[in-house]
């Protein structure tokens, strides 16, 4: 028995289970399709982030930290999340964003600042370069005006927030049992590595009937395979119980596009096709990728040998907003 840390209540849980049954006659080639309604965590909260911060604001406040030190883009997911579990919890928030402000103050960015976050911007080449340090550096502004500041890495994506993606398994688990589903294939976006890493490390664990897959959204497949051991490697570090799991890593690679954040038109008319189809909605830099490497796959035979595929859809609306210029409305 996986004993778990302390976790907070703060997302919308368990979230259902759907299936789509236009898309997957549009899409599907004999399977069934499913998702795993992640966007419905909470409002503000919405998306696969929440599940992580349950864990990682519980270590926050057990262990004396008022201060959520975290980083992304400036449209980042993550970012905004944070900022609101704060607001809720009473801890201040310090969002560190690569890159200018957005002019068009909409979507992530317009409720980072509603939140009351503190705000600081880096070039983009600074932040990828000197993130570490940045952070550390701001760490020890807070220590010095006496506060503690709690670290969070880009998605929360460590040894402690994957935690929320091993507690998405079981509930899988209690999902796929109800269905009679004895054989799938589960999807999501991989961006940062940590939902991926949990859900592989939780099938291993309640023994999921599934295959656990990422499509990336940024980098390459050898580069999240790695992150993921990483952040295998810290969780095992921090909790005992995992040393006869064998994680293995599976990538759908080639779904990047033009790079992270930056959508061509296919994804654009895949959001707007699946939002009349099926009245949910993907965004372009995470869900809408992944969605599209998914039914790329499944037209190629990958997943030949399941007949049942579950997407993870892990949130995203708020991006959408800000970067919906490819949408024809």
């Amino acid at each position: 028995m996986t004993t778990f840390p302390r976790r907070l209540s703060l997302g919308q849980l368990p979230t259902p289970l759907h299936r789509l049954y236009r898309a997957e006659k549009r899409w599907g080639k004999g399977h069934r399709l499913w998702i795993k309604r992640d966007d419905l965590t909470g409002c503000l909260l919405t998306g696969n982030k929440v599940r992580k911060l349950e864990f990682i604001a519980a270590h926050a406040i057990d262990n004396g930290f008022d201060t959520l030190l975290t980083c992304g883009a400036v449209q980042s997911n993550h970012c905004r999340a944070t900022a609101f579990v704060g607001a809720q919890l009473g801890l201040a928030v310090h969002l560190i964003l690569a890159g200018p402000p957005d002019e068009s103050n909409k979507g992530n960015f317009f409720l980072d600042k509603l939140s009351g976050a503190e705000i600081s911007h880096y070039g983009k080449s600074e932040y990828k370069k000197n993130l570490n340090s940045i952070l550390l550096e701001w760490q020890e502004h807070y220590a010095a005006k006496g506060s503690k500041a709690l670290i969070i890495p880009t998605g929360g994506s460590d040894g402690l927030g994957i935690w929320g993606y091993i507690a998405a398994a079981q509930e899988i688990s209690q999902d796929l049992k109800r269905e009679n589903i004895t054989e799938s294939h589960v999807i999501c976006a991989t961006g940062s590595g940590g939902t991926q890493a949990g859900l592989s490390i939780g099938a291993e664990i309640c023994d999921l009937p599934a295959l656990i897959w990422g499509v990336n959204v940024s980098d390459n497949a050898d580069y999240f395979i790695r992150k993921i051991k990483r952040d295998f490697n810290d969780l095992k570090s921090r909790s005992s119980g995992f040393d006869n799991i064998k994680l293995e890593a599976r990538v759908l690679d080639g779904y990047v596009g033009e790079g992270y954040g930056k959508a061509g038109s296919i994804i654009y008319e895949l959001i707007s096709e699946l939002a009349s189809l099926e009245g949910i909605i993907l965004d372009p830099v995470y869900t809408g990728k992944a969605f599209h490497g998914m039914i790329a796959e499944i037209a190629k035979g990958t997943f030949s040998e399941a007949k049942d595929i579950i997407f993870v859809h892990t949130g995203g609306i708020f991006g959408l907003f800000a970067s919906n210029e490819g949408i024809r409305a």
